[in-house]
């Protein structure tokens, strides 16, 4: 199985040797700080008004390749520091091709079942990484995820779709394996700090116990050479270095927030995604 691509021909920019050789064994490396606690804070914050103004919690199609709606959020994905740690393990040709965000209310019971990512996405490799940023504390009483070290390794693991009211997954799959709980680690991270991990690493995350909201970025990078297996369309955003393979069609910038023009373009490739990742189901949309 492909772990990382070329990255590690080339001299690391950001990560220590340890720390690639760690997410290689391990499937997942933290904590890696990346924004400046005041960056983070307006990041929240734009965040937040948006929701002030929208009458509740970002969801539905707009928790799903938000960096086409918001130039603030276009802007983290690119973000230099991101990009070193991510071109670390991925090598230097880098597409986001998703962003998620996975808030928890305080005191809410919504969780996330322990699952791969690379279930339903259709990716022709799982040479992916999620970068997890956190812009608020994710810890033991928040809901931080938990991971099993190695777990990458098993290649690809049948899962079971729930659909459970409080699950934060689109299917609220869960593995349809034994998982040993015991040997969980705890990925906890401070605002502006991030976690790498493998698409096909097993985690999991508990309900948020705190007096304060659970705010994490998920974004979703791969090396231009992926593919798209199971989608009849689907669209990524060059962030780095060059694309020579076009297996995406290439995603425009935003350059305001919820610009009529971009807001058309991510209904139709959120109506694409739905359609891969609900296939089987009978549901078209989030």
């Amino acid at each position: 199985m492909a772990i990382g691509g070329n990255a590690q021909k080339a001299m690391p920019k950001i990560l220590s040797a340890e720390a690639i050789a760690s997410y290689r064994s391990d499937g997942f490396f933290s904590p890696i700080r990346v924004l400046s606690a005041a960056r983070v804070a307006a990041c929240r914050a734009r965040l937040e008004a948006f929701e002030a103004t929208s009458g509740g919690p970002i969801g539905g199609a707009y928790r799903f390749k938000t960096h086409l709606l918001f130039p603030w959020v276009d802007e983290v994905v690119r973000d230099g520091a991101i990009l070193d740690a991510v071109e670390d393990v991925l090598g230097p040709n880098i597409l986001c091709w998703n962003t998620n965000f996975f808030i928890k209310e305080a005191g809410d019971p919504g969780f996330v079942s322990w699952h791969q990512d690379s279930t339903y996405w259709g990716l022709s490799e799982p040479d992916v990484v999620t970068a997890w940023l956190a812009l608020s504390p994710a810890n033991e009483t928040s809901g931080a995820m938990q991971m099993i070290a190695g777990s990458h390794l098993l290649d690809q693991v049948a899962h079971r779709d729930t659909f459970a009211d409080d699950n934060l997954l689109s299917r609220g799959q869960e593995i349809a394996v034994e998982v040993n709980e015991d040997e969980a680690q705890l990925i906890e991270l401070e605002p502006g700090e991030m976690s790498l991990h493998h698409v096909r690493i097993f985690h999991a995350s508990a309900p948020n116990r705190s007096a304060d909201r659970r705010v994490g970025m998920a974004i979703r990078y791969l090396p231009t050479h992926i593919r798209q297996e199971v989608g009849e369309t689907d669209s990524a955003a060059l962030v780095r270095g060059v694309d020579d393979y076009g297996h995406f069609e290439s995603e425009p910038r935003p350059a305001s927030d919820l610009d009529p023009a971009m807001l058309a373009l991510h209904q139709r490739y959120a109506e694409s995604q739905a359609k891969l990742l609900y296939r089987g189901t009978g549901r078209t949309s989030f």
